[in-house]
């Protein structure tokens, strides 16, 4: 099973990386997305994801069962999932924004369309001293 799971984070960070790479707002959002998976499945491989015996202590016990799975970083991946979820609902949104005030969802494009600093037509950059 772990060898599943390091093809699956190897596969996950590589196309990840690959549309965060790319030109296109909306590739980058998915890539980021991707890329947010696989950190989650390194943080869940460290939790011992093969073992069979539950992360639940017992009425007479004190401690964890030796060679249970730890229950920590299944509830950091859970926490991940939320925060990465709302981040791309954001991200989304902010992705469509810029592309319909600029027309276009190429990042290239929207940095040539941004005013430069200092210049005269752009009051809220400031000025460039030289």
């Amino acid at each position: 099973m772990n060898l599943v799971l390091i093809i699956a984070v190897s596969l996950s960070v590589s196309a990840g990386v690959w549309l965060l790479l790319s030109r296109d707002n909306f590739r980058i959002l998915v890539g980021l997305a991707i890329l947010g998976s696989a950190v989650n499945l390194i943080i869940f491989l460290g939790g011992r994801p093969g073992t069979l015996i539950p992360p639940v202590i017992s009425m007479d016990a004190e401690i964890l069962a030796q060679g249970a799975a730890s229950p920590l970083p299944q509830a950091l991946v859970l926490t991940a999932i939320v925060i990465g979820f709302a981040l791309l609902c954001f991200g989304l949104v902010l992705g469509a924004r810029l592309s319909r005030a600029h027309g276009h969802a190429d990042v290239t494009r929207q940095h040539a369309s941004e005013p430069l600093a200092g210049s005269s037509d752009d009051p809220y950059k400031p000025k460039v001293m030289d």
